[in-house]
């Protein structure tokens, strides 16, 4: 369980992301994402990384439950600072970031996927921000990275999802393949890349992130402010308290 980074053959890296059972991540798993993902773009064998997960889905965002067993702001404080250093890390990782989801990709996995340069998604993936849900802000930066501009805030202000197919109609999925042969795929892919010359793979990333007209970091800074005002304010918490109320009574209705 955890994050974990192989080799799996020349000039590929692949990262792994392990939290089962849907892949909810702890503080600390989105400062391992962001030291792993660096340690492979340093790593000058390395010409593409892979990001894939283990579990029933992608990523099912941040580890609410963790946040709200400790008393005071800080957990909080550290979630927010762990998920900008994962999402800055896959966004200025030296090489191309190959996104590989499976299942749902929820909050943050949108934050991790949108930094990525190039998505690739089993046939039942769905994607969305259930932030307003939760009371919190967050990752409409980077939602605003796969879809439409007024698609993003339709999603965003009633925490629906997408799926695979209609973000591959946008263009920001570049693939949809079965479940059973998502890795091959991602893998197939990487090796294209793999294949070509490292010092221009790595000049093309950075030329690229140069002619972004989005800075991801100061837009996704911005939003985590009111993500922090809305806690300060209690509203969070009593949102995230009627979350919870809902979900015990509808397993106790079961």
């Amino acid at each position: 369980m955890g994050i974990n980074r192989h080799s799996e053959s020349a000039g590929i890296t692949v990262v792994t992301v392990d939290y089962p059972p849907v892949n909810a991540i702890p503080t600390e798993g989105w400062f391992a994402i962001a030291d792993e993902v660096r340690a492979a773009g340093r790593d000058p064998d390395t010409r593409v990384v892979v990001l894939r997960a283990e579990n029933r889905g992608f990523n099912a965002g941040v580890d609410i439950k963790q946040i709200q067993s400790k008393a005071g702001h800080q957990a909080l404080i550290d979630a927010n600072h762990g998920c900008f250093e994962a999402f800055a890390a896959v966004y200025e990782c030296q090489v191309p970031v190959i996104a590989v989801v499976q299942g749902f990709c929820l909050g943050g996995g949108v934050g991790l996927v949108g930094n990525a340069d190039i998505v690739i998604a089993s046939d039942d993936a769905t994607f969305g921000l259930p932030e307003v849900d939760r009371g919190a802000l967050g990752a409409a930066t980077h939602l605003a990275r796969l879809v439409p501009q007024h698609l993003m805030r339709a999603l965003f202000y009633t925490a629906s999802t997408v799926t695979a197919q209609q973000l591959h109609h946008h263009g920001s999925v570049y693939q949809v393949v079965p479940r059973a042969e998502l890795d091959a795929a991602a893998l197939e892919l990487a090796k294209n890349i793999a294949a070509k010359d490292g010092r221009v793979i790595r000049a093309a990333k950075r030329a690229l992130n140069g002619i972004d007209v989005q800075d991801v970091h100061r837009s996704y800074r911005y939003e985590q402010g009111f993500t922090f005002e809305l806690n300060l304010a209690g509203v969070a918490d009593e949102i995230r308290a009627r979350f919870d109320d809902d979900l015990a009574a509808r397993k106790a209705g079961q």
